[in-house]
């Protein structure tokens, strides 16, 4: 049992990483379409740095919730609680934003060595100023989750969902602040539920033999009413994004067609799939004798959560869909 849980994370990682490595050529398969060198490459690094920012996030999130519910305060934070992965998930990010800027300063290729990569290029355009900012926000955000006070760490985050947003929607795309703004509330949103919905599980998990089902129950009512909030922002910015790259006269044609609209269908088949387990979950939190009973179905959830991450990343690498 002490084995089983740390392979199967492991295996489940392996998987996910899968979805942006071998995703690309899938996707791009008979479009025509040309990719950026190291496309693959690229996208397990957008994966990682994706997934950083919902570790220490939705830990924030949930241990704010955490001291809404009646007799469990001293559950939040250590030693009672569980173990923050803040700044192991901070280490990664900055890694991932170390990488991505590597391929920036190479003029977006794949350096062969440390001798292609103009460092000091980076500051002369802006996608290297927004990566250079990433990996700084990241180094921060490290020195913060070890600190006394690990909820300053909310702010150099907050600034690489900024830099996300910018480097998604460059100054030559149509209203790019459109399109930073819906990015922006995309991310902040998926960020809250899919590590709130880890750390949940994981508080869960510990609070179970200390505070019994009811603490356990309430706090997993909070995050729920909360995640259908934050789903239905995820729904209309995902679907005013996508339309604002594929016309709604093009876009059952682009997504079979296409190497982004292929990756945007299984993202989408993905968060339905999310969403049913959601509502699954809840239907059992409402109506189960054992309310717990509904971390099953979240556990199942967060798995799903997981290739929806990796697909997110493979979609960044991806070329951008023509506007026909």
């Amino acid at each position: 049992m002490t084995l089983t849980r740390p392979v199967a994370v492991l295996v489940l990682v392996a998987l996910a990483a899968l979805v942006p490595l071998l995703g690309s050529s899938t996707a791009l398969h008979g479009t025509g379409e040309a990719a950026a060198p190291g496309v693959g490459g690229t996208a397990l690094l957008r994966t990682v740095l994706f997934a950083a920012l919902c570790v220490p996030i939705g830990e924030l999130f949930v241990n704010r919730l955490a001291r809404r519910v009646p007799g469990a305060e001293r559950a939040v934070g250590h030693p009672v609680g569980p173990r923050s992965w803040s700044s192991f998930a901070a280490a990664a990010g900055c890694v991932a934003a170390l990488g991505l800027a590597s391929v920036v300063a190479t003029g977006n290729l794949v350096p062969d060595g440390l001798s292609d990569i103009d460092v000091g290029g980076l500051y002369a355009s802006r996608d290297g100023k927004l990566a250079l900012l990433e990996v700084n926000a990241f180094l921060v955000a490290g020195l913060c989750a070890v600190s006394r006070r690990p909820a300053t760490q909310l702010w150099p985050l907050a600034a690489v969902v900024v830099a996300e947003a910018l480097r998604a929607h460059p100054a030559t795309e149509h209203t790019p602040l459109t399109g930073s703004g819906l990015t922006l509330v995309h991310l902040t949103c998926a960020a809250l539920w899919v590590g709130g919905l880890l750390h949940a599980l994981r508080t869960l998990r510990l609070w179970h033999g200390r505070y019994g089902t009811e603490a356990g129950a309430a706090l997993l009512g909070l995050y729920a009413r909360v995640a259908a909030v934050l789903l239905a922002a995820i729904t209309a910015t995902g679907v005013w994004s996508s339309l604002r790259r594929m016309p709604p006269e093009t876009v059952l044609e682009q997504l079979t067609a296409t190497a982004y609209g292929r990756a945007l269908l299984a993202k989408v088949l993905l968060v339905a799939a999310v969403a049913a387990l959601a509502l699954w979950a809840q239907q059992r939190l409402r109506r189960a004798a054992d309310p717990l009973t509904a971390c099953a179905p979240a556990r199942a959830e967060v798995v799903v959560l997981g290739l929806v991450v990796a697909a997110s990343g493979l979609l960044t690498a991806l070329p951008l869909p023509i506007r026909w």
